[in-house]
């Protein structure tokens, strides 16, 4: 194995490759407990990097769908990815693909997915310092792809009525929501994420549904932090059921 390569846990099932390049943040953890696909469900998470919004659903049989596919154009990221699909033993379950989401050949015909999901570069090219390294110039500027690429793969890849996910940072709200209803994908669901209760939203998550009628679900914003730490609900997210009091699980479970 690569020696810039290493395992990180989530949970006690899972033990996902991470590397310099390609490693993971809140947002994704934030993106896969939003989309939450049901157990018999196909999902596929576009720009996967090390896959984690996708294997973070395999941390209990309760979360985890039917069939993944993981989706990136970069390779290193699909090799890490292959690597975490063997260690965990879930083979045929989380399919890795190298491929360009302007071009997706390479998985299955269209329209049958249920739930697609992306944690898309936020910056629009040409603005902002560029990132120093190809791969985060990939994950944080649109210099591989749109949001409007984005949004038309997913429209392409999900059944009528299915769902995709997506985070983004609140300037880009209305670039989202016109990119998705472009593509024939209804804004069904809105949540803002905040630090704190005092503070303004750093992120959103926003679920568009194929085939949809109007009609926007906003819901109570997500608070990161609580007294003395994580709030409930990011503890939840994070798996850390034996750090909440068992009101707190009741409530957040």
């Amino acid at each position: 194995m690569n020696d810039r390569y290493h395992f990180e846990a989530l949970g006690d099932r899972i033990r996902l490759c991470v590397s310099p390049e390609h490693k993971f943040g809140t947002d994704a953890f934030l993106l896969s407990d939003f989309a939450a696909p049901r157990r018999k469900d196909r999902a596929c998470d576009l720009g996967t990097g090390c896959g984690i919004v996708a294997l973070a659903w395999y941390r209990t049989e309760e979360t985890q769908p039917r069939q993944s596919y993981g989706v990136d154009i970069q390779p290193q990221a699909i090799d890490q990815l292959t690597i975490t699909v063997q260690e965990n033993g879930l083979e045929g379950q989380v399919v890795p693909v190298l491929a360009d989401l302007t071009d997706l050949s390479a998985l299955p015909e269209g329209q049958s997915f249920d739930v697609v999901t992306c944690n898309p570069p936020y910056k629009i090219e040409g603005r902002g310092i560029l990132s120093e390294t190809n791969s985060d110039q990939i994950a944080r500027h649109e210099t591989a792809c749109t949001i409007d690429d984005v949004c038309r793969a997913a429209a392409w890849l999900l059944k009528f009525g299915g769902r995709f996910c997506v985070c983004q940072r609140p300037e880009r709200l209305p670039d989202v929501m016109e990119a998705m209803r472009r593509n024939g994908l209804e804004p069904k669901r809105l949540r803002m994420v905040q630090q704190r209760p005092d503070t303004a939203p750093w992120l959103f998550l926003l679920e568009g549904r194929r085939g949809g009628k109007p009609f926007l679900q906003v819901m109570p914003p997500l608070i990161v932090e609580g007294e003395g730490g994580f709030s409930p609900e990011m503890l939840r997210i994070y798996g850390k059921y034996a750090n909440l009091p068992k009101e707190a699980q009741k409530k957040h479970g």
